[in-house]
């Protein structure tokens, strides 16, 4: 059976990225066949390749799981952009590339000669894809962060927590995961359909803060329509009850450094048919024929009452045995999983083959996230791991910038390459 051509086959990437938000969107178009380049510096080396989890007993830039599983199917290269020959390679590498992708502010952007008006002179029809952290203009144009100071700047942090205490966020750099590395993917998508109607690059300007901003949709309308500042709610929702995640059977010796682990279950009630199943399946005791707990508003009134109620059931059981019940019984419920739970025990994950293992040179055999999306005919492929620091700097030299022995010696010594 003949191989079929991955949708981005063809498509040259320059990315001059780091962290998360940016290599997310090259790495995607790396698992649909584009070539990337990932531009690196030794001097300041990609601050995800030092942060943990590491690869069991090992160190160094190259062991990172936060860092190559955002990295798959990369070539990498470092060069001193701050040197005029390395600016110059900068733009050989523009030549070839179709698309560039870069999330510094833009201030460095200026300082490497990477502005769009720079990089039309070397490549009229280039897509360039910018990510400043608050965009190209305003009074916060060059202030630096990442997904853990637009968390709380957007709105995210206030929204998070329980409201009697004070805003805990939501654990992760959400933004540079989810909602900018999408959106910045979707415009280089409709801007690559333009060019190949019109033969006209672009330039896109993805503000992390903008597109953060736009996922607060509800909070805002409902500020806009109602003058109403909504505040930290926990696990519960104005329009069920109850919705939350209750405590379960511990795992015995199961958590971190062998202490039990403390389990949970999420239950969500949306109406009074879902709420008198859940009774059911709890065994109709006692306390669930309270009038209190009738209707939805009167289990609001009472919600407090009603979450330690259902607690005392669901301690006695596993996450599992919970949550098993209740969907047998038409209750929405799941487990609270884990990473082990995700990596190892999630049966539908596993028969999907969602997690891809690749061998890396250093890091040895670890797991990938699989295509966040798949194509019925061409549903991608990790088809390497992610590169060890400068791996290729003799390929991407050689084949790409069209350099000799010679030339690359003499980078090398004046340390343009690193």
């Amino acid at each position: 059976m003949t191989e079929r051509k991955l949708p981005l086959s063809g498509l040259h990437v320059a990315d001059f990225s780091w962290f998360a938000a940016g290599p997310i969107v090259t790495e995607v178009m790396g698992i649909y066949g584009a070539e990337v380049v990932r531009v690196e510096s030794e001097a300041r080396v990609d601050g995800l390749r030092t942060i943990m989890p590491f690869a069991k007993d090992k160190t160094g830039y190259n062991v990172s799981g936060w860092f190559n599983n955002y990295n798959a199917g990369k070539l990498s290269v470092t060069l001193n952009l701050n040197t005029e020959k390395g600016k110059e390679l900068a733009y050989r590498l523009v030549r070839w590339a179709d698309v560039l992708v870069s999330n510094f502010t833009p201030r460095v952007v200026e300082r490497w000669g990477l502005t769009y008006e720079e990089l039309r002179k070397v490549k009229p029809d280039i897509i360039a894809a910018y990510e400043p952290m608050q965009g190209f203009e305003g009074p916060h144009r060059d202030f630096l962060g990442f997904g853990a100071i637009l968390t709380p700047i957007t709105g995210f942090a206030h929204l998070t927590g329980f409201p009697h205490q004070p805003p805990v966020g939501m654990g992760t750099n959400y933004p540079d995961y989810v909602i900018n590395p999408i959106h910045t993917l979707t415009a280089v998508l409709a801007a690559l359909r333009y060019r190949r109607k019109t033969g006209k690059g672009q330039r896109i300007e993805l503000a992390q803060l903008d597109s953060s901003v736009s996922a607060l949709g509800p909070a805002l309308m409902d500020y806009a329509v109602n003058g109403r500042v909504q505040n930290r709610a926990g696990n519960r929702l104005p329009h069920a009850s109850p919705h939350g995640a209750f405590p379960c059977l511990p795992l015995e010796g199961a958590g971190f450094l062998g202490e039990d682990e403390d389990r949970w279950c999420a239950i969500a009630v949306f109406d009074d048919t879902q709420w008198q199943a859940l009774c059911r399946a709890m065994g109709n005791p006692a306390w669930s024929q309270d009038p209190r707990f009738a209707t939805l508003l009167s289990r609001k009134k009472h919600e407090d009452e009603l979450e330690q109620q259902i607690a005392e059931w669901t301690g006695t059981k596993t996450p599992q045995e919970v949550m098993e019940t209740l969907q047998a019984a038409g209750v929405p419920a799941g487990v609270v999983q884990n990473g082990r739970d995700v990596l190892e025990g999630d049966p539908h994950l596993k028969e999907r083959g969602y997690y891809v293992y690749l061998d890396h040179p250093e890091a040895g055999r670890t797991a990938y996230d699989g295509p966040g999306f798949r194509l019925t005919k061409t549903p991608g492929v990790l088809r390497s791991p992610a590169p060890c620091l400068g791996e290729h700097n003799e390929k991407v030299c050689k084949e790409i910038l069209g350099l000799d022995d010679e030339e690359i010696a003499e980078l090398l010594i004046e340390q343009v390459l690193y």
